[in-house]
């Protein structure tokens, strides 16, 4: 420790410790406690082991707001801070900078108390053992806690009086850890079936669905994507059934919920009339202005705390976002023309967003009293409820509230904005890129996917190691705006390689550029030679060699971002598509085969990797695109097959007509009978060059077809091409007249709105999901 202030210098810290010297800025937030904290490494675990020390290990991050009330409470707390240097080796973690570390010591968290959460508190034996964990601790007793303070000093007696015992009970814990965290194929090798994993899963999540707000089990609510992605797969395999239009329904009342909701913020909002594609828009916006670095990549978050004037001494949660009520009364006095008499703007908007005179949180869940008085904005009613309470047209009312917002968004500027944490994640980026990518597909928007693009680029500059071919976790934002990486960098976990697989695919099929596949297929090799179990099967979140991380795990549990093995699954599937390397269906299967206890009995704790197991039996269907990329009829080609939503497709557009040729034949080879193996090719009218070739193989047939996959340009030449044309025409004919007996007799209905051009309408026929 060091003490670097003087009375008269307020200003200047009065203690830094070494996270002075670290990167990430949940470690720095901590560099001025007196807390003698030291960063996860060998320097702290030597000093436990040779003074003979119990290590407190605590874990958070930069924006957690449970993470700031500990700190301000105890860790700024002198006389806290002298017991824990006294009696303890204090270590502080960046769990998104170290999941790993973190996935350890909740796992025993969660074992021993039954919850979890951050700051994540837990007392460790000098060789890194765990035996007392918890999560926030307030810093003295209170009627139904015991303080931090109390905690510190029991445990430093129990080490000094009862050190065996604590150590055997530490062995034991680690030893129940491993035995209940170890997931294994057991038994039967083969992946669930698909049906009753998937109607499983479906009414797990129907039984737990709030039908007034949304969403699944009770508050507080925290988004989960992967509970959305099954349900639009579910509607896609069962439309025409009661179940799907359920399943549909509760998708899209949750997301209009959480657009209606505080989470979304309203003045940040742009005008439209496509709701769901204006929320999409909004969101991205905000990433491209507010959480992105200039040379490509996205930060990791914006604090939920902050100050709420610029003379604040103190931040406060939600300050930045909320509003009380004679504030926006302030702000909004004028009168509305057209409206009953003496109607201001600030009495449509205070309606239509459900303001309260006395703030609208309820004071059980603000134990601090931070947002007393305040209000979050929630859009209580539709346009047309508040427009018929004051007698407005519905496009007057939306010029009002955009007003409205405008106002709002000004005087914002004006408040301290969040703390930025400017920590960026391989990750998260390869989770944002997709976003980016996919946004950009669905709503024919180039800028999204230049702009995936762009993150992708600075992925392969920053958190991409040539030499190796491996994956780094994390880098920052130096001086300068520059990009920094640690002295020591982190290696790339799991997560990192399968969300930036998944991210590449997405840019791959979204741009047309080769390079992102071959990137992405490349580290899908290193995945497997990292992290793959070859005993147990699936992939553990940590690569071998780490004698710091006692328990090597496999999550086992969807939450706010999908686990990794349930991602792959699908990765694998698509990289075999675009590969033909087989082995890596075999891989998807033996994952599933991995989680199949689960699977059957809970799968509400893995709706994703259900999800993959409907892809995995369906089979992707492989859409092969072959054009001038910038030619029109390729893009309107593109255009329709993007319009329709089908969980198993994927897209390979090949470089050349001759791929496409090689690809058909090895199709075309095995489609008899067509209930086995259909591939249907469609040539653009304008150019015989352009093929969409069609193909899923049946389940029926996987053991002894292969799926139509592209095969090496050089492996067919211009002479075959030419031949290969004219037959290709032919089987389009023979099969269009197969499939139209076939489609019509199922009822198919399209879209008025679509133009019904041949290509078009094949592809609405092709598309229908399986």
């Amino acid at each position: 420790m060091a003490t670097v202030g003087t009375p008269s210098a307020p200003s200047v810290p009065r203690h830094t410790n070494r996270l002075i010297k670290e990167k990430s800025p949940y470690l720095l937030q901590h560099a001025h406690n007196p807390v003698d904290w030291y960063p996860w490494g060998q320097e702290a675990f030597d000093k436990a082991k040779t003074e003979n020390k119990l290590i407190f290990l605590s874990v958070g991050y930069s924006t957690c707001h449970w993470c700031h009330v500990m700190e301000e409470e105890s860790f700024k707390n002198k006389e806290i801070g002298e017991i824990m240097n006294e009696h303890f080796v204090c270590i502080k973690v960046d769990r998104e900078e170290r999941p790993d570390v973190d996935k350890v010591y909740m796992t025993f968290v969660q074992a021993t108390s039954g919850g979890g959460g951050w700051p994540m508190s837990v007392w460790l034996t000098p060789d890194l053992k765990p035996f007392a964990g918890g999560t926030y601790f307030p810093p003295e007793d209170g009627v139904h806690r015991v303080g931090f303070r109390t905690v510190l000093l029991r445990i430093a007696e129990q080490w000094k009086e009862n050190k065996d015992a604590l150590l055997e009970s530490s062995q034991r814990i680690l030893v129940a850890l491993q035995h209940t965290s170890e997931i294994r194929v057991q038994g039967q090798e083969s992946p669930p079936p698909a049906k009753e994993v998937m109607d499983t899963c479906f009414q797990q999540l129907s039984r737990s669905y709030d039908e007034d707000y949304g969403g699944f089990s009770k508050s507080p609510k925290f988004p989960t994507p992967v509970n959305l992605n099954f349900l639009f797969t579910y509607w896609a395999l069962h439309q025409t059934a009661p179940e799907g239009a359920r399943a549909l329904q509760m998708a899209l009342h949750t997301l209009k919920m959480m657009a209606h909701g505080g989470i979304h913020d309203h003045i940040g909002q742009i005008s439209g009339d496509e709701f769901f594609a204006d929320v999409v828009r909004d969101i991205l916006l905000y990433v491209s202005r507010d959480l992105s670095d200039q040379a490509g990549g996205f930060y990791s978050a914006e604090d939920a705390d902050s100050y709420p004037t610029i003379t604040s001494g103190e931040k406060r949660e939600g300050a930045f976002c909320v509003w009380a009520a004679e504030e926006l009364r302030a702000l909004l006095p004028d009168p509305v023309e057209g409206a009953t008499e003496g109607t201001t703007l600030a009495d449509v908007f205070l309606h239509h967003y459900g303001v309260e005179e006395g703030g609208n949180v309820d004071p059980m869940k603000d134990p601090h009293q931070e947002l007393k008085g305040k209000n979050v904005l929630i859009a209580r009613g539709s346009l047309e409820l508040t427009s018929a309470r004051f007698g407005l047209g519905r496009g007057q009312l939306s010029a009002l509230l955009r007003e409205c917002r405008q106002r709002l968004s000004s005087a914002r500027a004006q408040r301290p904005r969040p703390h930025l944490d400017t920590k960026m994640l391989a990750a998260w980026n390869g989770l944002m890129i997709s976003g980016f990518a996919q946004a950009g597909a669905a709503l024919a928007e180039q800028e999204y996917v230049s702009r995936a693009a762009e993150a992708a680029v600075f992925l392969r500059t920053h958190l991409y190691d040539p030499d190796s071919g491996r994956l780094l976790r994390s880098c920052y934002r130096g001086k300068d705006n520059s990009v920094e990486q640690s002295a020591v960098p982190i290696q790339g976990f799991l997560e990192d390689y399968v969300f930036v697989i998944q991210a590449l695919f997405d840019l791959y099929e979204a741009s047309l550029e080769q390079g992102w596949l071959e990137w992405a297929l490349h580290l899908q090799h290193m995945q497997d030679k990292l992290f793959w179990d070859p005993k147990g099967f699936a992939y553990f979140s940590t690569e071998a060699g780490d004698p710091s991380l006692l328990l090597r795990l496999k999550d086992d549990q969807d939450g706010a971002e999908p686990t990794p093995n349930s991602v792959t699954v699908t990765n694998l599937l698509r990289a075999a598509c675009y590969s033909g390397h087989m082995d890596w269906v075999e891989k998807a299967g033996r994952i599933l085969a991995a989680f199949s206890e689960r699977l059957q009995k809970i799968p509400i704790t893995l709706p994703e990797m259900a999800r993959a197991t409907a892809v995995f039996h369906h089979t992707l269907k492989q859409v092969v695109i072959c054009g001038d990329p910038q030619g029109e009829d390729t893009k309107e080609m593109l255009r329709c097959v993007r319009s329709v939503f089908s969980p198993n497709k994927v897209e390979v557009p090949p470089a050349s007509p001759s791929l496409v040729s090689a690809a058909c034949i090895a199709g075309a080879s095995s489609f008899l009978p067509v209930q086995l193996f259909a591939p249907i090719l469609l040539c653009s009218a304008s150019l015989l060059g352009s093929i969409l070739s069609f193909s899923y193989l049946s389940t029926a047939s996987r053991a002894t077809a292969e799926p139509c996959t592209p095969l090496p340009a050089q492996s067919t030449s211009s002479l075959a091409q030419k031949w290969l044309q004219p037959w290709l025409l032919l089987l389009l004919a023979v099969y269009t007249a197969l499939s139209l007996s076939l489609v019509l007799s199922q009822g198919e209905t399209f879209h008025s709105g679509v133009n019904m051009s041949y290509p078009v309408w094949m592809c609405h026929v092709l598309c229908r999901p399986s």
